[in-house]
């Protein structure tokens, strides 16, 4: 299917869900680990009935949901098709079949907790460095760009963040290389930016903001704090 721009998500007007990177995520309070077993089959047999389902964690108290389709179609700008990991009209359509069930069951949507990590490497050597770090995190390379157009690192069954490849021009000084990738929902991304500040980090970049706010901690140690703004 057709992968949807930031916009048509946007229109779909999710009210449990955000787009965090590349999927959309939700997170329901349940009255306990057997209330969200319950909730969780609910989904399930929605899925089933439409032959996708989500990526379900069940916690005491919560259950954490990502809907992305394996097989969404990018078209770059010379109208070669592309399948990666992506946002499609499936995922909005079962999203909101999903709030219908936690509706029904009382569970409730808490999407300012949601977080999503991604882990990102600056080098000038992506395609060489990538099926390295692929079998480092996942014992395979074959996680190397997998549902993606780049040399990203994507486990297929979620165990860890995705790593991703910042290009960069060679260099002989060391630096810090690697930074995290912090993906909250808009209506939080001030919050935490403004928790981070008052702990002692440093704005050092805003001129992205909202989409990304570059904080620094006392050492110099640097992370994005990212959000899919509307529209």
């Amino acid at each position: 299917m057709e992968m949807l721009t930031g916009k048509q998500i946007t229109d779909a007007e999710l009210a449990d869900w955000r787009k965090l990177g590349q999927g959309l995520h939700a997170r329901y309070t349940v009255g306990g680990f057997g209330a969200g077993a319950q909730f969780v089959a609910a989904v399930a047999e929605a899925g089933e009935a439409v032959g996708h389902a989500p990526r379900v964690t069940i916690g005491d108290g919560h259950v954490d949901l990502k809907l992305i389709s394996d097989d969404a179609v990018y078209r770059d700008d010379k109208g070669n098709e592309h399948i990666v990991e992506w946002v499609t009209q499936r995922d909005v359509d079962l999203a909101r079949r999903i709030t219908d069930i936690a509706a029904a069951q009382g569970a409730a949507a808490d999407p300012a907790s949601i977080t999503t990590i991604e882990l990102a490497l600056d080098t000038a050597k992506a395609a060489t460095v990538a099926p390295v770090w692929a079998a480092l995190l996942t014992g395979t390379t074959d996680a190397h760009g997998r549902g993606t157009i780049g040399d990203d690192v994507r486990d297929a069954t979620g165990r860890v963040p995705i790593l991703w490849f910042q290009d960069t021009d060679e260099h002989e000084t060391p630096r810090q290389r690697f930074h995290i990738d912090v993906w909250v929902a808009p209506e939080v991304a001030d919050q935490r930016i403004a928790a981070a500040v008052a702990a002692g980090g440093v704005i050092v970049d805003d001129s992205e903001a909202p989409s990304f706010t570059v904080i620094a901690d006392q050492d110099g140690n640097k992370a994005c704090v990212c959000t899919t703004p509307p529209g």
